[in-house]
């Protein structure tokens, strides 16, 4: 799954290296090192610009609110229990079949947080039954320093308690979407040798699917609306492109932002089973 994420990045930086052609500076986020469900965060997305006699779609640097809530709900209590869509089932789910034909979008991350649990807790997990307190967090990261393009889809939904010209009558949020977890093992000579899990799998059995730059341009394209030919675009990146290391658990409060939480461990502080 994808709980929680870092996005350091400025708007201006997110611009060149995902070809944005239209972003407000206004909407301008600060570095966050902690992203948490229910936050506003920055998403790349191709639509036409709001009011502009060109139709085309334009990639856009935006501002989401990660937590999607279907165009056709009467609340947005749900929201904080929507942050991730199975890449699996996104097709079909009558919550997200609409925005993944054509509403989709990439959430740059420096990289995302997950807890490593015991064996008897995942097994719950997977069974879906509610797990007990997380233990150690473990940083995800690209190896080679580079931004992490995550899956999403994006919808709109307007606030019926609230007259239309209202600033906030129309929400725009997201989902991330997931898949398995890599098997392999991790990248770099001496990931084996460290302590600690060897693969994402051995963290959590789901991890935010990541999209390699090649597929950006097909994800993005609006015209694209065939649910066969997006999926073949879900296909998990080549194994071994990523690294995780522990992080202080002071990351597993939200009220806790900073780039110390980046910050690696020699070892756990807690004690893992492995």
């Amino acid at each position: 799954m994808c709980g929680r994420y870092a996005a350091s990045r400025r708007p201006e930086d997110l611009a060149g290296l995902f070809g944005v052609e239209k972003w407000e500076p206004e909407e301008t986020l600060a570095p966050d090192w902690n992203v948490a469900p229910t936050k506003s965060v920055h998403a790349v997305l191709e639509r036409p610009v709001k009011d502009a006699v060109d139709r085309r779609p334009v990639r856009q640097l935006r501002v989401l609110r990660w937590g999607l809530v279907p165009s056709w709900a009467k609340s947005p209590e749900g929201a904080a229990k929507m942050i991730n869509a199975r890449s699996e089932t996104v097709h079909e789910k009558p919550s997200f079949r609409r925005a993944f034909e054509a509403r989709r979008c990439l959430l740059p991350a420096d990289g995302y947080y997950e807890w490593v649990t015991g064996a008897q807790e995942r097994e719950l997990e997977e069974k879906g039954r509610r797990k007990r307190t997380r233990k150690q967090p473990y940083f995800v990261t690209p190896s080679d320093g580079s931004v992490m393009a995550l899956a999403g889809i994006y919808e709109f939904w307007r606030d019926p308690t609230l007259p239309p010209d209202h600033p906030q009558a129309w929400w725009a949020t997201c989902s991330v979407l997931t898949t398995e977890a890599e098997t392999r093992p991790f990248a770099g000579p001496d990931a084996a040798a460290e302590p600690g899990p060897r693969s994402l799998a051995e963290i959590h059995p789901r991890m935010p699917l990541v999209l390699p730059p090649e597929r950006w341009s097909a994800w993005l394209d609006p015209a694209t609306t065939d649910p066969a030919e997006l999926r073949s675009l879900l296909a998990p990146p080549p194994a071994g492109l990523v690294r995780a290391y522990p992080v202080t658990t002071a990351v597993s409060d939200v009220r806790n932002n900073g780039p110390e939480l980046l910050a690696e461990l020699p070892a756990p502080e807690e004690s893992t089973l492995f």
